[in-house]
């Protein structure tokens, strides 16, 4: 079983549905510990309702980007973690954290290869949409080696068509149904593959 340490700063879905996959045994693993860097964030109670230590880790007064992400690096090594998932994770990371665990970040983004990276990638999608500008958007789960934002290598993907019915709350329902089946399904085959980085598909989950 391979440990998983989950860092999220919001709502925590996704982080739901890994907890789900492993408790049904759909996904060989176990999480670990769930991490966040805001207080009240729900995914701590999701993962204190499933008996998962729930840590908050803030930044403090004047502490750098660098100085956190150590203290942050330091917290997750100590749950030892084969891979450490960004499920919702708000935060660029600096090579302070990713340095620490090379290979073994793997993140979600609710957009394309090279389109719309950073936040509101929905918000941003669906506006375009209605501007004639796109038909589709999508999801994808990539490595993050380095700081750059929402562009590692890429492990798999799926399309998320814009309908001209769809509403931001329909179109955004789509996305995160998306997210949740390409995250457990990119993590059973890292969790199950020899192999750390996985040739990149055309479209779906790995196989």
């Amino acid at each position: 079983m391979k440990r998983l340490v989950v860092l999220a700063s919001g709502n925590g879905s996704n982080l739901q549905a890994i907890l789900d996959a492993c408790a049904d045994g759909r996904l060989p693993a176990t999480v670990a510990a769930v991490v966040s860097d805001t207080a009240h964030a729900r995914a701590l109670d999701r993962a204190d309702a499933a008996g998962i230590p729930a840590v908050h880790i803030g930044r403090r007064p004047g502490e750098s980007r660098a100085d956190y992400d150590a203290r942050l690096a330091d917290l997750v090594s100590g749950f030892d973690p084969q891979w450490v998932v960004l499920a919702g994770w708000m935060r660029v990371l600096t090579m302070n954290f990713l340095g620490w665990f090379p290979g073994m970040v793997v993140n979600l983004h609710p957009a394309l290869p090279g389109e719309l990276p950073g936040t509101h990638a929905i918000d941003r999608a669906f506006t375009e949409a209605q501007a004639g500008l796109r038909t589709h958007s999508g999801v994808m789960v990539h490595l993050v080696p380095d700081e750059g934002v929402d562009d590692g290598p890429v492990l798999a993907t799926e399309t998320v068509p814009i309908t001209n019915d769809d509403t931001l709350a329909s179109f955004e329902d789509r996305v995160h149904a998306t997210e949740h089946r390409l995250l457990v399904a990119t993590l059973h085959t890292l969790c199950t593959s020899p192999h750390t980085l996985i040739p990149h598909p055309p479209q779906g989950a790995l196989a």
